[in-house]
């Protein structure tokens, strides 16, 4: 089992941000968003280097394909972010209180994901390598068709996740407290989990299975 590789995400002095608005493919570099309301805006495309978004409303805000680089972004909150098929590298999210976020077809590389709450996060068909959800509440997300590669949960409750034809490579789930698997248990395959969690598993298993027991 190999660990996942985390972030070393170094800051350098930010400058705030003052424009009203975000735009279609953007360029953000080395700025600080702190208590902005985003909702609703369009960043579709958009790049942030070397940015923290802080404090941030991102209620039905749009960047999907955006580009999330070297970056912190803490205490966003909102309901129906879009960011499929945007790429995230070398990101610290942390205290995030999001619901509904869709981030299908993301690339999702060393990333933490520390803290806070995230409801029906959508990332099928997304692909996550060297990611850790640390010390956080997940609430039926979905890896439907994703890849995991070194991905760990770590002090994390796992409810209601969906891993249908997931593929996994080295995912430690033993942090995963509660562990809920509500399809796609034949998926675990690259994972590893304590013999507590086989015992709570033991049941959906043996529905999967077809084995009867009496």
């Amino acid at each position: 089992m190999r660990g996942a590789r985390r972030p070393e995400v170094r800051l350098p002095a930010l400058r705030a941000w003052a424009e009203g608005e975000l735009a279609p493919d953007g360029d953000y570099d080395g700025l600080e968003f702190r208590e902005r309301d985003l909702a609703g805006q369009d960043g579709v495309g958009a790049r942030f280097m070397d940015c923290a978004l802080t404090g941030c409303a991102v209620d039905g805000t749009a960047l999907g394909r955006a580009r999330i680089l070297d970056s912190v972004l803490t205490g966003l909150r909102g309901v129906g972010t879009q960011l499929a098929e945007s790429t995230f590298r070398d990101v610290e999210l942390v205290d995030a209180r999001l619901g509904g976020t869709q981030l299908h077809g993301a690339v999702l590389e060393r990333v933490v994901v520390r803290g806070g709450k995230i409801d029906f996060l959508n990332l099928r068909e997304a692909r996550l390598r060297d990611v850790v959800f640390e010390s956080c509440v997940l609430v039926e997300p979905d890896f439907a068709g994703a890849r995991l590669e070194r991905v760990e949960f770590v002090d994390c409750a796992l409810k209601g996740a969906d891993f249908g034809n997931a593929a996994l490579t080295d995912v430690d789930l033993r942090g995963a407290v509660p562990l809920e698997v509500t399809r796609g248990l034949d998926r675990l395959s690259g994972a590893v989990i304590s013999a507590g969690q086989l015992l709570d598993l033991a049941p959906a298993l043996a529905a999967e299975l077809g084995i009867r027991v009496e």
